[in-house]
């Protein structure tokens, strides 16, 4: 027994040591997991929770009413029309066109990268829908009704995975901050057209925005890794850690 103790005083000291070396050298990379990643996570937990417990939120049909006191015909149109945008049927084709040009350039973790978290995305909405199996609101006669589960929003995550991605992607680069930009103006649209259609409640919407940030970046974790991992033990690591995936101008084709 005193023998134990005396190796565990030897081992906390070097315990401690080795997680403060860990922390001064990659809060970043922590500090963007647990904002970027587990709190998204927590705040989707939340919210299939109370939709799972309870059913919903009172606010999910109060602002759906509000949303909906501003209809009129011209929205009406706008919003089926704009809608389409949010959908496979047009994502697929720019999807495509973005893994072509990453061919072409033979970005080839960027490319394992986004097919990873566009296919991954898709297949958690649907697994996920399938299991909350949350009803669709029903509070007016919808311009454009959607049949299947509400939980979450199959457009609100298609769009913010897009999005996520490509600021990703990007991130580093002069692009970063126009994709940003015209990204959120996107999702929030896409966002605003499927309440003001009726056929989500915000808090599908929310959990379908927590689900695809935390999948994105945490899909960018693991690629860098798998990169890292490759690397030499003793080649110095890049000194900008902010960098979500590594630069892959310098790697052989």
């Amino acid at each position: 027994m005193q023998l134990f103790k005396s190796d565990l005083k030897q081992l906390l000291p070097a315990f401690l040591n080795f997680g403060k070396r860990v922390l001064v050298s990659h809060w970043r990379s922590l500090l963007l997991l647990a904002i970027g990643v587990y709190l998204p996570l927590q705040v989707f937990g939340l919210l299939a929770e109370e939709v799972w417990d309870e059913g919903g939120f009172i606010w999910d049909t109060l602002i759906l009413l509000g949303i909906h006191a501003t209809a009129q015909p011209q929205l009406d149109s706008i919003a089926v029309a704009l809608t389409q945008f949010g959908s496979s049927t047009i994502l697929f084709p720019v999807i495509s066109a973005i893994v072509l040009v990453m061919l072409l350039r033979r970005r080839w973790r960027s490319l394992i990268y986004l097919l990873t978290t566009v296919i991954g995305s898709a297949i958690i909405n649907r697994a996920v829908k399938l299991l909350m199996h949350r009803v669709r609101p029903d509070l007016w006669t919808s311009p454009a009704p959607e049949l299947d589960f509400g939980f979450p929003s199959g457009h609100a995550m298609n769009s913010m995975t897009l999005v996520a991605a490509l600021v990703i992607l990007t991130w580093g680069s002069r692009w970063c901050l126009l994709v940003l930009i015209g990204g959120s103006v996107y999702a929030i649209a896409i966002a605003w057209t499927r309440l003001y259609l009726g056929v989500h409640f915000p808090s599908d919407i929310l959990a379908g925005w927590m689900v695809s940030v935390a999948w994105a970046i945490g899909v960018s974790f693991l690629v860098r890794l798998k990169r890292t991992a490759a690397i030499a033990p003793h080649t110095e690591q890049p000194k900008n850690e902010t960098t979500l995936l590594l630069e892959e101008s310098g790697e052989k084709s």
